[in-house]
């Protein structure tokens, strides 16, 4: 009996550590990069994320191939001549966040710490603001923030140079679930 009642405190225990857990497949990542001669816009509605509230820690990982860009000819050239999606096929981030935030209705300021890794070249991130909204059942994360290609080693041929910003604005929202 007493076998019993273990279990069942212990499941109960384990329930709301659980449920401040969040994940997604289908967060959304997109970037803006504006010149005088060109405007380039891509986005890419498969990053996973997974944040959790009692660690305060938080992940995003993507495929570079699943940016898609208005012209075919722009995801060509990303992909194979900037990114080299073939060498180096995920973007990710691993990190934590500072700022109180309890797992009940409510939007939470935070600021983010950790590692951006693009290109293969892996950049400390500090003191990022980002958002985490928390409605009944789901938990929506949100950040945007600038980063320059030359420090991920993203080699820009002076032919196009004028057509791509020396910093290129990303923005992330991730609607996630409750992990299960």
């Amino acid at each position: 009996m007493k076998t019993i009642c273990f279990i069942v405190l212990a499941c109960l225990l384990y329930l709301p550590m659980k449920a401040q857990t969040y994940m997604t497949r289908n967060g959304n990542v997109s970037f803006y990069s504006k010149t005088p001669l060109e405007d380039i816009k891509a986005q890419n509605n498969q990053a996973f994320a997974a944040v959790d509230l009692t660690k305060k820690s938080l992940a995003f990982t993507l495929l570079q191939r699943n940016f898609l860009f208005a012209k075919e000819l722009m995801q060509e050239h990303y992909n194979e001549n900037y990114v080299e999606s073939e060498k180096f096929p995920k973007a990710q981030f691993t990190g934590s966040f500072t700022g109180d935030v309890a797992n009940k209705p409510g939007t939470y300021k935070v600021q983010v710490n950790g590692q951006l890794t693009i290109h293969g070249v892996t950049q400390q991130v500090q003191n990022l603001p980002a958002e985490l909204q928390i409605e009944e059942g789901k938990m929506t994360a949100k950040a945007a923030f600038a980063v320059k290609p030359s420090d991920y080693n993203i080699k820009i041929p002076s032919l196009v140079k004028d057509k791509i910003a020396s910093q290129i604005n990303i923005q992330i929202v991730a609607v996630c679930q409750p992990a299960k």
